[in-house]
């Protein structure tokens, strides 16, 4: 007892240590964020808005707030990395050596295609959203002024989905190797996943026709490479399990005789 009591101990403080790191982390990237978040606003807010539209602050704390927004953001990518490999090293000792190598590639797999996510979302989604908003605004005669506060919300409510819409195959390589997901399932509900998919790009981009397949075909075509990483895993798993099976056959005749 007094054993099981100490093991729990120890793994509550190693927890609490490599959450001070991570902590540690996002508060020194808050901090170099906050000093360089001046250039950023600067980039961002020129980059894909639509040209000849003026930002302007309604509200006395506006520009504080989307200073504390972009250090946030930036603070979030720079401790990604970090938060996931100490999540890592905190479960690895529980996992097989072969587990243990096949999930650490999930780190920089993650990490890179949540920063290919909001780039698409930013340099191809955030700039057509834009460009027909202030279309509709000028069609009726209206001139469009955008609150700096409410224009980089809208900016981060738009692209940070779609950095975790593209965890999808991380995701669905997760649930491959935990046996919940498979290729041949993942085949079968491709076209309620097209459905879902389609649905989704429709709602987070214009109501035109070019800017629907321009969102929606990546998602497709992330959906198709989520299947085939899953038929790369299954196989393996597959492998595995015949391998054993053979082993557990000749035991067992050893065994008999």
């Amino acid at each position: 007892m007094d054993d099981r009591e100490m093991t729990v101990v120890e793994h509550l403080t190693e927890l609490r240590r490599r959450i001070i790191w991570v902590l540690t982390v996002f508060v020194l990237a808050l901090i170099v964020g906050f000093c360089f978040a001046g250039s950023l606003i600067e980039y961002l807010k020129e980059k894909p808005i639509a040209e000849g539209v003026p930002l302007i602050s309604l509200h006395p704390s506006d520009t504080l707030r989307v200073y504390l927004q972009v250090s946030f953001l930036a603070g979030v990518i720079v401790t990604l990395p970090v938060a996931l490999y100490h999540i890592w090293r905190f479960v690895s000792p529980g996992l097989q050596p072969h587990e243990r190598r096949g999930t650490l590639y999930f780190i920089p797999a993650a990490c890179f295609l949540f920063i290919v996510g909001i780039l698409f979302g930013y340099y191809v989604v955030f700039p057509m959203v834009m460009l027909f908003v202030t279309g509709v605004s000028l069609g009726i005669d209206v001139k469009p002024n955008y609150g700096i506060g409410e224009y980089f919300e809208f900016l981060f409510n738009l692209i940070i989905p779609f950095g975790l819409l593209f965890q999808l195959p991380i995701l669905v390589i997760f649930l491959t190797k935990i046996r919940i997901l498979n290729p041949l399932r993942l085949a079968k509900m491709r076209r309620f996943a097209y459905f879902g998919l389609a649905i989704v790009g429709i709602v987070l981009t214009p109501p035109d026709i070019v800017s629907d397949f321009l969102v929606i075909i990546p998602l497709l075509l992330l959906y198709e490479m989520s299947i085939w990483l899953s038929k790369i895993v299954y196989r393996k798993q597959l492998q595995e399990q015949e391998n054993w099976e053979k082993e557990y056959a000749v035991e067992a005749d050893e065994a008999v005789r």
